[in-house]
């Protein structure tokens, strides 16, 4: 059981992080051995690549005594293998803006794809030579017993949601806690999402709900608080999200039925389409960490304004490190009837946007299709990641 006192209001609690944290060294042995006999792992394994041979598969998962073992080596070749089946190119830039005494950070980004967004950026921090984070993955996807082993074992910690509401604020104070503890005290790096779940117009925007969640288990003020956890933002680009189609159907469902609530089996779908389907480029921004402009505030601001001018600062920083593709400014065009970015694109990159988009809708199984209210939800996911850069001052 790991338990440490930590500091709330004044008061030092005992707060313990078994039912959220990563697996220990200790757990490794039995939670492959478990991974190895379960069929549903080996399935989902087979559909990264279909010619493994189990026999000796299993030997070498027996070879991994600790979870650097297993995330160095099959997480990573794991994640290599999606990448190179499915994008064009997986690029970072900035890798010049990160620590070079590899300090632990807060690393904050927008959110694409269920599962890739954290495991894409965790190769590439160690292709750069700066190490994996641990990653903050929702309980809401941990649909099979075996999912939950797996991320556990890949160094990822559990954020409960659909909580009760009497029960949100320990839930939330036991997850700052062991955020802050992870990066302060075991001097490890942090993946989270700029807000629960996606943004499905990709309209990104930082949650307070986040900041002040984060702000809950620091013994000052606010903006020393988050200065602490040494925030670095990420910007994700994808040239093409397998997953538009699902979202602009969710879109309409939603609007449709205000009550619809996705399931178990849509979250399944959404992350096999996210992990199997093609994704084009993908580039990760590495922004500028922010504490800079953080002890730049005016500590003396009302709390709920302070936190609302930091999750401006965060999206300031995504927003100014987008990658754009043709697709984007080919969406601009189209959903505002312009040609205002036409020198960003050609006849080519026009008609084969238009024809994946199509394509897309075509996939789309509902009993009262609506295609144009469909077109235009997937044209504002390619274009507001434009718009929202076109708000800055760069």
């Amino acid at each position: 059981m790991e338990v440490i006192i930590a500091k709330y209001k004044d008061m030092e609690i005992p707060i313990n992080f078994d039912e959220i944290r990563p697996l220990n060294n200790d757990e490794v042995k039995d939670a492959i051995e478990s991974l190895i006999a379960n069929k549903d792992f080996e399935r989902a394994f087979r559909y990264i690549k279909p010619d493994v041979d189990w026999e000796a598969f299993s030997e070498t998962m027996r070879s991994f005594k600790t979870k650097d073992d297993f995330k160095l080596h099959l997480g990573y070749e794991a994640v290599m293998t999606v990448a190179r089946k499915t994008t064009f190119s997986l690029t970072v830039s900035g890798r010049s803006r990160l620590p070079k005494d590899k300090k632990p950070c807060m690393f904050i980004s927008n959110h694409r794809d269920i599962v890739l967004d954290a495991s894409f950026l965790n190769v590439m921090l160690v292709d750069v030579g700066y190490g994996m984070t641990q990653i903050a993955i929702g309980d809401n996807l941990l649909i099979r017993p075996w999912i939950e082993t797996l991320v556990r074992l890949n160094n990822s910690f559990i954020v409960k949601r659909n909580v009760p509401v009497r029960q949100m604020l320990e839930v939330s104070k036991v997850l700052s806690a062991y955020i802050r503890h992870t990066i302060v005290d075991t001097k490890e790096s942090i993946w989270i999402a700029q807000r629960e779940g996606r943004a499905k117009d990709s309209d990104d925007r930082t949650q307070p709900s986040i900041l002040k969640m984060l702000n809950m288990s620091g013994k000052g003020d606010v903006v020393s608080n988050l200065m602490e956890l040494n925030i670095f933002p990420v910007a994700i680009s994808y040239e093409f999200d397998p997953c538009d189609y699902l979202k602009a159907k969710e879109f309409q469902q939603k609007r449709d039925d205000p009550n619809f609530v996705k399931s178990q089996r849509d979250d399944l779908l959404s992350m096999e389409t996210g992990i199997l389907n093609n994704k084009g480029r993908v580039h990760f921004s590495l922004a500028s960490p922010i504490n800079d402009q953080l002890a730049q505030l005016d500590r003396t601001l009302d709390k709920n304004e302070l936190i609302n001018r930091i999750a401006g600062i965060i999206d300031k920083e995504i927003y100014k490190h987008y990658r754009f593709y043709p697709c984007n400014y080919v969406a601009y065009d189209m959903l505002t009837n312009t040609r205002r970015f036409s020198d960003h694109y050609g006849l080519s990159d026009k008609k084969q946007f238009e024809a994946y988009l199509q394509g897309q809708l075509d996939k789309i199984v509902l009993p009262n299709k609506d295609e144009a209210f469909l077109r235009t939800k997937i044209l504002e996911m390619y274009t507001n990641p434009l718009k929202n850069h076109l708000t800055i001052d760069n």
